[in-house]
């Protein structure tokens, strides 16, 4: 009985760490976002037509337009048009 609960407990854990924010970019041209994540800031740049996946654990994102979202982990952000619609 120990071991399917440790079992299931680590499962739940693997399940939760495989999850991230994803953004896809439809633009032409490559658009730039600025990840926070604790005391480490990157710029990301994702190319025109790519989705990338990031931000496992939560972060702060700055968005090609300047506006500054905060992510959890399992939005999904898709660029049209240079502004990002998050769901």
């Amino acid at each position: 009985m120990k071991t399917v609960v440790f079992a299931f407990a680590m499962s739940s854990l693997m399940v939760a760490g495989a999850t991230a924010a994803s953004v896809t970019n439809q633009d032409q041209q490559s658009q730039i976002l600025i990840v926070t994540e604790g005391s480490d800031k990157i710029e990301m740049v994702v190319d025109a037509g790519a989705t990338v996946s990031f931000c496992p654990a939560g972060c702060f994102v700055t968005m090609p337009s300047g506006d500054r979202e905060t992510l959890g982990g399992t939005e999904t952000i898709t660029i049209i048009n240079g502004a990002a619609v998050i769901k």
